[in-house]
């Protein structure tokens, strides 16, 4: 890996500033929610796709919203309900009369930031509709392909599985998902801050009103994906992010433990967080950060596990304290 020059490294810098002025922008929307919105950029540096979690209510949309405005993004919302067809998201060919030809209708899908709003009220067939868009980052319809714009990012909100008339996700597309963050209710002074918002005029559905300004670009967000790529990983880390993946499928409460695409999701997010803490290395610290949100999703429950109040977080902390760390 080449030394970076110190054109590379002011390009870096800039952006890491404009990425960090995120969180103060977003926060004039979204109260008390930090770890959401780092976790949406690292998604970003990564090339990676964001499921958010969390009961009705705790401004998931309103978060993704604020991000693309402050990132200058395109965005597009799609409310997903039981009667939502795949060519609803993708789109598809339209009858022209006037010229007796068909023509392609892009749907939603192409923007940079995809908000999928309530992904699991919509039943399996339409979910996978986005399988292609999120992997290879392209669409085919009638043979065609079709390629999505770059950046592209998709967030789907979820609200817990539990949960009258919800279908859950297929493995195969959550694995798709780089990370799954979990979005909390409000601790007390947060959620008095939100009421006093709304008190003195708040209008969540107009950003601009409540003084939520664009702060960084593509142009940033490039640099910061080059300058993630030059972050360097020791044999030593990648060896405990490895062991930490094997273990989970050593686990007595699992039947299903982290693969190696997760292995490298902790890779790549652990760089991400590295770099956006100012360091050109990833330590053991930094792939402990990431591990929830990157390996959360990855794993499967035995039925008795979970009978018995296991849950993913807490077989993935286990796992973190009892895997030897690196010195």
């Amino acid at each position: 890996m080449s030394a970076p020059t110190p054109e590379t490294s002011e390009s870096s810098d800039r952006a890491r500033s404009a990425l960090e002025a995120l969180r103060s922008e977003i926060a004039k929307a979204v109260v008390g929610q930090d770890p959401a919105v780092t976790g949406l950029v690292v998604a970003l540096l990564c090339r990676g796709h964001v499921l958010l979690e969390g009961v009705p209510g705790v401004a998931k949309t309103l978060l993704v919203r604020a991000l693309a405005a402050t990132l200058e993004l395109d965005s597009k919302r799609v409310q997903f309900t039981p009667d939502l067809m795949p060519g609803d998201i993708t789109g598809s060919l339209v009858y022209d009369s006037r010229t007796a030809e068909f023509s392609f209708q892009p749907g939603p899908v192409f923007t940079n930031l995809l908000l999928a709003d309530e992904i699991n009220r919509t039943p399996p067939k339409t979910q996978s509709s986005l399988l292609e868009a999120m992997e290879e980052r392209q669409v085919t319809v009638d043979g065609t392909p079709r390629a999505l714009p770059d950046p592209f990012l998709v967030a789907a909100t979820q609200n817990p599985v539990e949960y009258e008339g919800t279908y859950p996700l297929p493995e195969a597309q959550l694995d798709r998902f780089l990370l799954k963050l979990t979005v909390p209710l409000p601790a007390r002074d947060h959620e008095i801050d939100v009421l006093t918002r709304h008190a003195e005029g708040f209008d969540p559905r107009d950003l601009h009103a409540a003084g939520v300004r664009p702060v960084a670009g593509p142009a940033d967000l490039e640099a910061a994906r080059a300058a993630v790529a030059r972050t360097s990983v020791s044999p030593e880390v990648t060896g405990y992010i490895v062991d930490i993946c094997r273990a989970t499928r050593e686990s007595p409460s699992l039947s299903l433990g982290v693969s190696p695409r997760g292995a490298t999701a902790l890779l790549s997010t652990a760089r991400a967080w590295a770099w956006l803490t100012g360091r050109d290395y990833v330590t053991p610290d930094d792939v402990k950060a990431l591990a929830l949100p990157a390996l959360r999703h990855r794993i499967q429950l035995r039925p008795e596990a979970e009978m018995e109040g296991v849950t993913p977080d807490s077989v993935i902390t286990t796992v973190l304290a009892h895997v030897p760390v690196p010195r």
